[in-house]
């Protein structure tokens, strides 16, 4: 059976060529993997690289974007799945349901408030998907330090860190998601 692989990322490139190329390179490896891309239908930025990566490679799509959205992140209408919803949170929740393993790519709030709902639903015990921080660049090191913070500051438990999984490469994605979805249940 085919596992999917949720992406969570930015609509736009961001300012540093490491993000677009990790994207690609994602892409490249979900297809040879013969899994398939979950993310948020968009043909712009880190989406549109990840999904170019992951056709070029001959793996299937499953895009997910929320009406209010189709125009301005120029839905990727060529995908084997592309579902329009009424709203972000049908967006997420549906993009989710159709996973087994979520990696978060470079990106703004968008892709933080996806982050944080899956990892709250982990640390609620809703699911036990593998969830990869892909720390490409140091990008997210201030929020992962933010996260240690709430943890120092008592507001979260330290077992929330065993949650997720930090990665610095694309090699440590592939890895990762390997040795997980190999041994995760879902």
């Amino acid at each position: 059976m085919t596992k999917s692989i949720c992406v969570f990322c930015g609509a736009k490139m961001g300012n540093n060529s490491d993000f677009g190329k990790a994207a690609l390179d994602l892409g490249h490896v979900i297809g040879k993997n013969s899994w398939r891309l979950v993310y948020g239908a968009g043909g712009i930025g880190l989406m549109g690289a990840v999904a170019e990566g992951a056709q070029l490679s001959g793996a299937k799509t499953f895009g997910v974007i929320p009406e209010h959205l189709a125009q301005h992140e120029l839905g990727k209408r060529d995908l084997d799945q592309f579902i329009v919803t009424d709203d972000m949170h049908s967006r997420k929740k549906l993009m989710f349901m159709n996973s087994d393993a979520v990696v978060l790519l470079p990106g703004g709030a968008g892709s933080m408030d996806e982050f944080f709902e899956v990892l709250t639903w982990a640390q609620l015990k809703l699911h036990s998907r593998p969830i990869i921080v892909a720390n490409i660049s140091g990008y997210w090191q201030p929020m992962l330090n933010l996260i240690d913070h709430t943890i120092a500051s008592g507001f979260a438990d330290p077992s929330i860190r065993e949650l997720f999984s930090i990665a610095q490469t694309v090699g440590e994605i592939e890895t990762t998601l390997r040795s997980a979805l190999n041994t995760a249940t879902v």
